[in-house]
């Protein structure tokens, strides 16, 4: 009975591996018999049996970092790199996140209604080539390129959107023939130095969906960001007190029988887009989680002690009603300030937002990580890092602003994360609400103790796996990129253990193989029931 278990067992992995290739098809016997004979020749000497141990339990914590390309802020350094520079500069800061054992990146791929990626919609950006709609020369994705490679090093990839902004005057920047404010500058408004699409026109919100969706759809990223710029400009110092030039447009909602006043029509057409958005993107992949980092400030007086802009009367921003709504999976409100800071508190507001989340979707504050070495010395961010883990839980998380700070280690904040409270790497944590069942127990083989062969036991798709053994009673834990199948072990451990983590961070019941007593009577590869 178990010799016919480790046959059939044997040949799932081989069914899958060639499904994985594009082959659905069921191996004929005799060519199924030759390839398992040998496979079993191979494992005939293992002495690993199926076990009941519990393996430890791993770490969860969201650890991203933001990459912003507009104005060139950390990538690539300048406009019209040539390719194998803006490649190797994206690779720095991808090797960067993993020694430090960050987990994500969240990449700007659309600044201002141009974008780091192929599209068929709207032209390539100035920021990337030095030239609006022209191409990488010699041609690549740098969206696919990013993808990729954060995958082979584990990294989840969140691509960044601004919805709105369309450019700024001062830049000088020739738009392309297919750049918004040429294709559709009825759409358009100037207000300051910027352009920005009117976000009250349905138009402008079905484009920027469609931008979006093409980009959803055509691409294997783990998340869709927003940051506050998914609103109205701020005003500064040039529009202090200069109305964002919408008049127009809201007057026809009135005429077609509206009866919101200017302020909360704002915040409705805000409301509408991310309510739309969110449900767009989970009906066609509901494991691509949707982020958004608001600012850290709903309104002064909540709590009672915070003063500071009141962005849901400025930039129209109602991120309250997105968590309470479950509009979005996680929420990175930008809480820029220092601990003792008392009119903006870091742990005061954030414990503010953890109330505000009846559906309890993932809170992973945004830290201003660019203030060490100027402003602040790293025991600021480590500080707030440990108040977030204290807050929230064992799903604790939180981004970084932003990549530059932390590929050149200002202020020894990398260094610092790296061999302190990031020194064990860690698991994103779960979006459960996403995905209702666990993946299926994985398939795992042991090859003379030394080298360790896994497989899904389902279709599920896999975003990372959880290595773990046991030597002389101590645990290992390695997290391995999802495409990993297979890993030689430097010692023969006591016990191996397998689990599988989904797209949306869900476990599978974990495989435990345990060094046989009497290995000569034991198999090697355990039952594939969960």
């Amino acid at each position: 009975m178990k010799e016919l278990l480790h046959r059939k067992a044997l040949k799932l992995i081989i069914q899958r591996a060639l499904m994985r290739i594009g082959m659905n098809l069921k191996l004929p016997s005799i060519i199924a018999a030759l390839v398992l004979a040998a496979l079993s020749s191979t494992a005939a000497s293992a002495t690993y049996s199926p076990a009941t141990v519990e393996p430890p339990w791993v770490s969860r914590e969201f650890r991203a970092v933001w990459i912003a390309t507009v104005k060139n802020v950390d990538w690539p350094s300048r406009p019209g790199l040539p390719v194998e520079q803006q490649q190797a500069e994206m690779l720095a800061i991808l090797d960067r996140a993993v020694k430090m054992n960050l987990n994500a990146v969240i990449f700007q791929v659309r600044p201002a209604c141009d974008t780091l990626y192929e599209s068929h919609i709207e032209p390539w950006s100035y920021y990337l080539t030095g030239v609006m709609g022209q191409a990488p020369r010699p041609f690549y994705d740098p969206l696919n390129f990013a993808i990729s490679e954060a995958h082979k090093r584990g990294l989840e990839l969140h691509a960044w959107f601004s919805p709105y902004r369309a450019g700024f005057i001062t830049d000088k920047i020739s738009p392309a023939a297919n750049h918004f404010s040429r294709t559709r500058p009825d759409l358009v408004r100037k207000y300051g130095s910027l352009l920005w699409l009117d976000p009250g026109e349905k138009e402008v919100q079905a484009h920027a969906i469609a931008v979006i969706m093409d980009v959803v759809n055509r691409y294997d990223i783990d998340g869709i960001h927003f940051d506050d710029r998914l609103a109205y400009p701020e005003k500064d110092g040039e529009t202090k007190n200069i109305e964002f030039p919408d008049l127009a447009t809201w007057k026809r909602y009135l005429a077609d029988g509206g009866n919101l006043s200017r302020d909360d029509w704002r915040r409705e057409n805000v409301n509408t887009f991310v309510h739309n958005v969110y449900d767009a993107i989970k009906a066609a992949k509901p494991w691509v989680k949707v982020g958004i980092a608001p600012p850290g400030i709903w309104q002064p007086g909540y709590p009672s002690q915070i003063k500071g802009r009141n962005n849901y009367a400025t930039l129209y921003v109602d991120a309250r009603k997105w968590l309470m709504k479950g509009w979005v999976d996680y929420l990175s409100p930008q809480l820029y300030w220092s601990i003792a800071q008392p009119d903006t508190s870091f742990p005061v507001l954030l414990k503010w937002w953890l109330e505000q989340n009846p559906k309890h979707r993932n809170i992973w504050p945004g830290l201003n990580s660019g203030n060490v070495g100027s402003k602040w010395r790293s025991e600021e961010i480590i500080d707030q890092i440990k108040i977030t883990r204290e807050q929230c839980g064992g799903v604790a998380g939180a981004a970084h602003y932003s990549a530059k700070c932390l590929l050149e280690d200002r202020g020894g904040l990398a260094s610092a994360l790296a061999n302190g409270i990031y020194a064990k790497p860690a698991l994103v944590p779960p979006s459960p609400w996403l995905e209702k069942q666990s993946p299926a127990k994985p398939l795992l083989l042991l090859e003379n103790g030394r080298k360790a062969k896994w497989e899904t036991a389902g279709l599920d798709k896999v975003s990372a796996w959880v290595l773990q053994t046991r030597v002389d009673n101590q645990w290992q834990t390695r997290i391995l990129p999802g495409g990993t199948r297979s890993l030689s072990l430097t010692d023969s451990p006591d016990i191996v253990a397998i689990t599988a983590i989904d797209r949306c961070g869900v476990a599978s019941p974990p495989n435990v193989l345990q060094k046989a007593a009497n290995p000569a009577k034991q198999e090697a590869l355990s039952p594939t029931s969960k």
